[in-house]
């Protein structure tokens, strides 16, 4: 069995690495640091550690100020709140003067579970991709939340790093990461599969179900969804003619939509956006949400066959 590890576990104990290696870097957190992992940060780096409490908007504000004193600030909290309830602070206090801090928030999506459609966030990406300047990421495992995590502090911007809740497959050969880049894990002529965070373990179990009915599938970890890989999405659309998109979001405003937005007017393809339907979270245990919402294996198999 692959191992499992939460990718917002991976990106606690990333943070606390870079606080070693930078004194810049300083952590905040609205009284949920054992929930985002930030708790390592504070533990080693006390005196760079700013628990704001359940003040979001309170935090992103701090976290600009401290920007603009030098600092590389990383703010942490559940995406339904640091994406939605602190989202004007995020748009006039960081990314309107393009200040430099990072957005790490967890639990996103709707594996969030039991705490229902009222924490689950699915509309963050939308909400941040729509920010001018904005750096969207989505890493798909533990080791990819790691590199994700030092690639944001080293380039100067805002920057939303996604990060799941629940323990997930982690990645045996690791992945190249560069911002902006995809990374092609599986080679296909049929149909492609551009997919994010944890439905890329999804995406390439059902490209192995296909193959057996010999149908090819390409699959793409597109873990940066801002600025997308146009060079990438054109190839294999173009090569594919069948494109998917599967993401753990509303099909409204996400990956789905920013490779839409790519291929406009470049072609004539079969396309299928395979997410969260118009719909809120709801309630449940993270694998029984998935299949209530189309998003395990079988879902989105069936999902892709329809564009056959």
């Amino acid at each position: 069995m692959s191992e499992l590890k939460a990718i917002r576990a991976a990106y606690g104990e990333a943070l606390a690495e870079l606080g070693g290696r930078d004194e810049r870097v300083v952590a905040l957190d609205a009284d949920l640091a054992h929930a985002t992992y930030t708790c390592y940060f504070a533990e080693k780096y006390p005196e760079r550690f700013f628990n704001a409490g359940i003040a979001e908007a309170n935090m992103v504000s701090m976290s600009a100020g401290l920007s603009a004193m030098g600092y590389i600030p990383f703010c942490s909290t559940f995406a339904v709140f640091g994406a939605g309830r602190a989202y004007e602070q995020v748009r006039n206090s960081i990314a309107y003067p393009h200040f430099n801090v990072k957005l790490a928030m967890t639990h996103a999506g709707i594996t969030l579970g039991e705490d229902g459609g009222s924490h689950q966030a699915i509309e963050d990406i939308a909400l941040m991709r729509v920010i001018p300047g904005m750096t969207v990421v989505v890493p798909c495992d533990a080791g990819e939340a790691r590199r994700a995590t030092f690639a944001a502090a080293q380039m100067n911007g805002p920057v939303y790093l996604r990060l799941a809740r629940t323990p997930s497959h982690v990645f045996e050969e690791e992945m190249p990461f560069t911002l902006g880049k995809a990374n092609v894990l599986r080679e296909g002529s049929d149909v492609v599969l551009f997919a994010c965070g944890i439905m890329v373990k999804t995406a390439l179990d059902c490209a192995r179900m296909l193959a057996q009915e010999n149908i090819s599938a390409a699959v793409i970890n597109m873990h940066t969804i801002k600025p997308i890989d146009r060079e990438c999405v054109l190839k294999y659309a173009g090569t594919c003619k069948r494109v998917v998109t599967i993401e753990e979001h509303s099909v409204i405003g996400g990956l789905g939509d920013a490779v839409a937005d790519v291929l406009i007017g470049t072609g004539d393809y079969k396309f299928r956006k395979i997410g969260v339907q118009d719909r809120f979270g709801q309630s449940g245990k993270p694998a029984d949400l998935l299949a209530e919402y189309g998003l395990d294996v079988p879902g989105v198999l069936r999902q892709i066959r329809s564009c056959f």
